[in-house]
């Protein structure tokens, strides 16, 4: 998953249904209060660092981990000490 180009990330993802693709950079040391999104979330980080908890455990994802969080699941979002670069493919419920 390391060397996937943008490209791959959008065929990949519109394999598994996703129908919307877009490419988000988070500002550094960002935290982000408990939320939830109206829709499935299949992403990968292109570049730095965060921190993904949810479901009382929280996840270090770096530059090549790819991480996916179903539609309304309260999460939070921690952010690294450089600007981070996240994938993101979303699918809307029918």
């Amino acid at each position: 998953m390391n060397n996937m180009s943008w490209s791959q990330f959008q065929t990949q993802a519109s394999d598994q249904g996703y129908t919307e693709c877009l490419q988000k950079v988070w500002d550094a040391d960002l935290a982000l209060d408990t939320h939830t999104h109206p829709f499935a979330v299949w992403a990968r980080v292109d570049a730095g660092e965060m921190w993904l908890s949810h479901g009382g455990h929280t996840h270090h994802l770096q530059a090549g981990d790819v991480f996916s969080l179903d539609a309304d699941v309260p999460h939070q979002e921690r952010y690294g000490d450089s600007a981070v670069t996240v994938w993101i493919a979303r699918r809307h419920p029918a």
